[in-house]
C-alpha cells in the first residue's frame, strides 16, 4: 500500500507556506511534489483528481486549489487528506489585499483594485452564489458528503470529524508538529518547519487586533452583516479549535 498527501490547499489558508514546508521534504524537480488546478463541475473535478494520483506515481506529495472532497478511493493507494482553516474574517480581509495588489483581469482583482475593503465586502456578499465572502470554509468542507446528510454546516461538522488532519492558520506551527507526527507514523520521514510565503498582511499583530482594525474599516453596520453571513464557518472554526 502506497501512501501519499493531497493538500486541499484553501485560498487564503496558508497553503502556500505548507507547500513551501513540503517542498522541502519532497522534490518538485523529481515530481515528488505536484501541483494541477481542475474543473468546477464536481464529478468532472472528483474523477480527474483521482487520475491526476494515479497518473503520477513518482508523487508523494499533491496539491490542489481546485480538488473537490470527497477525497478519492483509490485501490493500492492510501490518501492523507491535509486542509488548513481560518478565522473566516481575517481569511476574508487577507483575500482582498492579496487581491488588490495582484496582477489579472479575474473578478476578485478588478474588483479589490477598484473598491476598498468594505466595498468589496458587500458586493460579494450582495451575489449569491459568491462564497468568497459567505461561509467559504462550510462550502468547501461540506462537500465530503451529501445532501442526504444534512445541510451544509451539518455536512461539514461531519467532514471536520471524519479528516485526519485540519490545521488552524492561527495555530500554523503547532498544527505542523501535528501533521508531521501524523505523517510519520504514516511511512513519512518529514519536518515541517514553518515558512511565511505569499503573507499579504502583517502577521504581528493578534487575531483580535485585526478583527477589530476589520470592523473598523468596515463599518459596524457591514462588519454585523459579515459575522451573520459567515455564521456556519464560525461555528466549524470554534468546533475545531476546541478539539
Amino acid at each position: 500500500m502506497k501512501t501519499v498527501i493531497l493538500h486541499y490547499h484553501l485560498f487564503k489558508n496558508a497553503g502556500t507556506s505548507l507547500d513551501a514546508a513540503f517542498k522541502e521534504n519532497f522534490s518538485e524537480v523529481d515530481g515528488e511534489w505536484v501541483t494541477k488546478e481542475f474543473p468546477a463541475q464536481p464529478a468532472v473535478n472528483r474523477e480527474q483528481v483521482k487520475q491526476w494520483i494515479i497518473d503520477n506515481p513518482q508523487a508523494k506529495c499533491f496539491s490542489s486549489h481546485t480538488a473537490i472532497f470527497p477525497v478519492p478511493i483509490i485501490d493500492g493507494i492510501k490518501i492523507i487528506p491535509v486542509i488548513f482553516m481560518r478565522n473566516p474574517i481575517d481569511r476574508i480581509a487577507s483575500a482582498y489585499a492579496f487581491e488588490k495588489k495582484q496582477g489579472g483581469d479575474g473578478f476578485g482583482a478588478v474588483l479589490a483594485r477598484n473598491t476598498d475593503l468594505s466595498g468589496y465586502v458587500e458586493t460579494r456578499l450582495a451575489l449569491p452564489n459568491d462564497r468568497q465572502c459567505r461561509n467559504f470554509h462550510s462550502q468547501r468542507f461540506a462537500q465530503m458528503f451529501g445532501e442526504k446528510q444534512g445541510d451544509e454546516l451539518n455536512r461539514s461538522l461531519l467532514a471536520l470529524e471524519s479528516l485526519p488532519f485540519v490545521g488552524i492558520v492561527e495555530q500554523f506551527s503547532a498544527s505542523l508538529e501535528v501533521l508531521e507526527l501524523l505523517l510519520n507514523d504514516n511511512d513519512f520521514t518529514v519536518s515541517l518547519k514553518a515558512v511565511e510565503k505569499n503573507v499579504s498582511r502583517s502577521t504581528k499583530k493578534t487575531i483580535e487586533q485585526k478583527l477589530e482594525e476589520i470592523e473598523s474599516l468596515l463599518g459596524r453596520d457591514i462588519y454585523q452583516n459579515l459575522i451573520e453571513s459567515n455564521a456556519d464557518d464560525y461555528e466549524l472554526y470554534k468546533t475545531q479549535i476546541g478539539h
